[in-house]
């Protein structure tokens, strides 16, 4: 007897899931030789490798053998239109950098967007096999599993023992921005981390492993699926535009979120508000 069919939002999941696997273990098998860097794109150090391009390739060709009429957008390869309303958001390895240096903080990230909105995602820690999931179930709550146990956000402390993460843009020009904002916020926390993959930088909140996490220079493909995951398990998650003129993004659990974007502000990360003429 066949069982009967999931929920759209976990159906979805579903792909996403056996779509990451696949291609976390063509990341990791290139993980076993050498790594090099196949082009740049926005400045010299942000990096693409072959198996950024062979990872992409293969959840498109998952994506579309399941589901041939969604759309897809992905960080490596062209813009794919489609006719369901439902649109992938890949990003085949999120933290390059980290995957190029066997650093082990680098994932796939894929989201299921339902017009607009997205509604399932996973992040998938190729060097170690934690598999972080969310969907949005029929009564519209979202739910965040590590390796399918359900996880909750940090309990809220004081600002002056938050452990916040963070990220640097490309450009040497935001750089500069991001590290004066970074001499304010440092001092007024309990300590700063950097860990080099936004999607996981998210989970990490979601899990309860940091009490924030800010960054300007990310794209869809970097937090459509951790920024779900992240709400699922607690947090609140705003994108807004940063100091630099880019996307930044800001995730901390829901009751300590206002007094920890307050410092973001004063720091000098987000864009200054437009002044009314007169």
């Amino acid at each position: 007897m066949s069982r009967p069919p999931l929920p759209r939002s976990q159906g979805l999941l579903a792909v996403a899931l056996d779509a990451a696997r696949a291609a976390a273990e063509l990341v990791r098998a290139r993980s076993l030789g050498e790594v090099t860097v196949a082009a740049t794109k926005s400045s010299d150090v942000d990096v693409v490798t072959e198996a950024d391009r062979s990872a992409e390739r293969l959840i498109r060709d998952r994506l579309a053998t399941s589901r041939p009429d969604d759309a897809v957008l992905g960080e490596e390869g062209d813009d794919l239109a489609g006719t369901s309303g439902v649109r992938w958001v890949v990003d085949p390895i999120d933290g390059t950098v980290n995957f190029l240096y066997g650093l082990p903080q680098y994932a796939v990230s894929i989201a299921a967007e339902v017009d607009g909105e997205v509604v399932a995602g996973v992040v998938l820690n190729v060097a170690t096999g934690v598999e972080f999931t969310a969907y949005v179930d029929e009564d519209g709550v979202t739910r965040s599993r590590r390796d399918g146990e359900p996880i909750r956000v940090r309990a809220s402390v004081p600002l002056a023992q938050r452990l916040v993460s963070t990220g640097f843009g490309y450009d040497a020009g935001l750089r500069e921005l991001q590290a004066r904002a970074l001499v304010h916020l440092l001092p007024r926390i309990r300590d700063i981390r950097r860990l080099g993959s936004c999607a996981l930088d998210l989970c990490h909140v979601a899990e309860g492993m940091l009490d924030g996490y800010v960054e300007e220079g990310v794209n869809l493909w970097d937090h459509a699926a951790g920024a779900l995951v992240a709400q699922g398990a607690g947090a609140t998650v705003e994108v807004t535009t940063g100091a630099g003129g880019g996307r930044l993004i800001l995730c901390a659990p829901a009751d300590g979120f206002a007094e920890l974007r307050m410092l973001v502000a004063a720091a000098g990360y987000l864009s200054a508000p437009a002044t009314e003429e007169t």
